[in-house]
């Protein structure tokens, strides 16, 4: 499993824009399309939420990558 490191500036960084920040989709919009398709979890949760607030601690995770937020 492949594990990125990605550190928020400021509060949280919405789900679909993680996405895209981390070169996992090429736009927000893309991004917005992967969530909707189900194959993005917040936690070890399913999240359909595009626009999610993701806070440092969490970890988002994709196919066989894992998004290590701080």
């Amino acid at each position: 499993m492949q594990e990125i490191n990605f550190s928020v500036e400021g509060e949280f960084v919405e789900l679909n824009q993680l996405l895209k920040l981390t070169g996992l989709c090429d736009s927000g919009g893309a991004g917005k399309m992967i969530v909707a398709s189900g194959d993005v979890s917040v936690d070890g949760q399913q999240e359909l939420r595009k626009t999610a607030k993701i806070r440092p601690g969490q970890v988002v995770t994709l196919g066989d990558v894992k998004i290590m937020v701080s």
